[in-house]
């Protein structure tokens, strides 16, 4: 499986907005576990490019991790200016 649990805590505790391990519900913990899915969904796509279902499933995450951000900008905008630079989103 490619996101283990190691890897899950390990991103929660990287970018969640407490520092904590069980910090799973910030917007900024969700975003990065969102970023992590999407680029190996992307990367799984270069090599398989008539997998749709995989690509539906990317496009939903995208639209997960945008609402998210929408959500971070209006209510607080340095927070939301730290999660993208740290992750390498663009706008």
């Amino acid at each position: 499986m490619y996101l283990t649990k190691e890897k899950k805590q390990e991103l929660f505790e990287q970018y969640g907005a407490h520092k904590s391990k069980q910090d799973t519900g910030s917007a900024e913990s969700q975003i990065a576990l969102f970023t992590y899915r999407i680029n190996h969904l992307t990367e799984h796509l270069k090599q398989h490019p008539k997998d749709n279902a995989s690509r539906l499933g990317l496009l939903k995450l995208v639209g997960k991790r945008r609402r998210l951000l929408n959500y971070l900008q209006r209510a607080d905008i340095q927070r939301y200016r730290s999660i993208i630079s740290m992750l390498n989103i663009r706008k």
